[in-house]
């Protein structure tokens, strides 16, 4: 007699500060994942209750159960706490507790990172001129809360073409001025600050010490903006600090992104992510971003050939948890 073998449910989740997303990875899908339910983490007192609640909503809790989390802070111990939730829990003890086959736990950026090569042409907008290379290494940053950054590199496991993500804290490298307005930022920073990293200027709250540094140098008394403001003032030309301190932004993370791609060779493309770029494609695309990311002296024709692009996926969490699933 035959017994059907049933093969796990892929359970996987993006876990930020405010929502929590679950889903199953599907390979036969074609956004990779099904069953997506939203929950406010507030609304509950660990991780566990949540997954729990999703379990028994599916009516999973006789399967077998493979999960990949990506969770944006460290996963390195088995003890994660959360930096913007008062959750903090045992991996072990977890998946012990809700009875997972396997549970793997993904920083939020290794998982953005696995996502990439699934985007198709309508989930990101390429940005310049440039070609992918097939195999080549690609490279992720997203100024968002902060400056996110990973790297995927091609592996082959049994003559099979897999990714393995690069990750690490790329957006703590020291800043470099590459022109006088860099250099009004950076000595405004330096007066303030103990070090200036590229996070000090590409983030949020980077937006707003771009914004700050102008002013204290052509309007002193200016109020400050939050970088919300900053950029709405700049793209509907109501103030033109404004708008130089986000044409400014653009410009650096062009140079960063330019190291990115030299740095390690992302002939397979350079990608930026984050909650800030997303919000204006089409101003970025009319921006210094390009220009400053390809001007890399003598080794210019690398950048010229590597391509940007902006992803525009809503859900890149969970088709990168997914993605880190279905290729195990």
């Amino acid at each position: 007699m035959n017994v059907a073998v049933t093969s796990p449910i892929k359970l996987i989740a993006d876990i930020g500060g405010t929502n929590i997303r679950l889903a199953q990875a599907d390979a036969q899908s074609e956004q990779k994942f099904t069953d997506i339910e939203t929950y406010q983490c507030a609304q509950f007192d660990s991780l566990a209750d949540v997954l729990a609640l999703y379990i028994e909503k599916k009516q999973l809790n006789n399967a077998t159960i493979d999960a990949c989390l990506a969770i944006a802070c460290p996963v390195d111990n088995d003890i994660i706490a959360m930096t913007n939730l008062p959750w903090q829990f045992s991996q072990k003890e977890l998946k012990a507790k809700l009875k997972l086959n396997s549970l793997t736990f993904i920083n939020d950026y290794t998982a953005i990172a696995m996502a990439i090569p699934l985007l198709s042409d309508e989930q990101k907008v390429k940005i310049g001129g440039g070609e992918v290379v097939a195999g080549k290494s690609i490279s992720v940053c997203g100024p968002g809360t902060g400056l996110g950054v990973a790297n995927l590199v091609p592996v082959f496991v049994s003559g099979k073409q897999q990714w393995h993500c690069v990750s690490g804290e790329g957006g703590h490298v020291d800043f470099a001025a590459v022109d006088d307005v860099d250099i009004q930022i950076l000595q405004f920073l330096r007066d303030i600050k103990q070090r200036v990293s590229y996070e000090q200027l590409l983030s949020g709250y980077g937006l707003e010490q771009i914004y700050q540094a102008l002013c204290a140098t052509e309007q002193p008394d200016t109020k400050l903006l939050s970088a919300k403001d900053i950029s709405t003032n700049a793209l509907d030309g109501s103030c033109p600090i404004c708008a130089q301190a986000l044409a400014q932004f653009c410009k650096v993370l062009g140079s960063f992104a330019g190291n990115l791609a030299l740095t390690m060779n992302s002939q397979g493309g350079v990608y930026i992510a984050g909650g800030i770029v997303p919000r204006f494609v089409e101003y970025f695309k009319n921006s210094g971003f390009r220009a400053r990311f390809e001007t890399k002296g003598r080794l210019s024709h690398i950048t010229v050939k590597t391509p940007t692009y902006v992803i525009t996926e809503q859900q890149p969490g969970l088709l990168g948890a997914a993605a880190y699933l279905l290729q195990q």
